[in-house]
């Protein structure tokens, strides 16, 4: 599930979270653009396939899919932290803004793990609580 997100943002061009460049609507109608045209070069039961997971991970329908959607978020939080704040520190993101936009995908599927990561997050801006 993972995988075939990341193949459509490949396409469509990924857009961090943090960044507000364009809105999420413009963001789904790319990838759901370059989730059609991509899939639609597989044998029909594939391209069906393939769009069913890459719909169940946007819109996060099933466990499996927040799991994978927690994991996409937690990433790249992670390599910003590791590398002195990466593309927070270049975009001026905001400790606020990086709990908004990877909290609720982190901490709904990953509830034990979210007061961890939050630290992170509050050692890395500075604060702890």
């Amino acid at each position: 599930m993972l995988l075939i997100h990341d193949v459509v943002e490949i396409d469509a061009g990924d857009t961090p979270l943090h960044e507000n460049f364009r809105s999420r609507d413009e963001v789904f109608t790319a990838e759901a653009k370059a989730a059609e045209r991509i899939f639609g070069l597989l044998p029909p039961a594939l391209k069906d396939e393939f769009l069913s997971l890459w719909l169940e991970f946007e819109t996060g329908a099933s466990p499996e899919a927040r799991l994978a959607r927690a994991v996409d978020r937690l990433q790249p939080l992670i390599s910003n932290i590791l590398n002195k704040g990466g593309t927070w520190a270049e975009s001026e993101t905001t400790e606020k803004v990086v709990i908004e936009r990877y909290g609720t995908p982190i901490s709904a599927a990953l509830p034990e793990l979210w007061p961890e990561v939050l630290e992170l997050v509050q050692w890395h801006f500075g604060r702890t609580s």
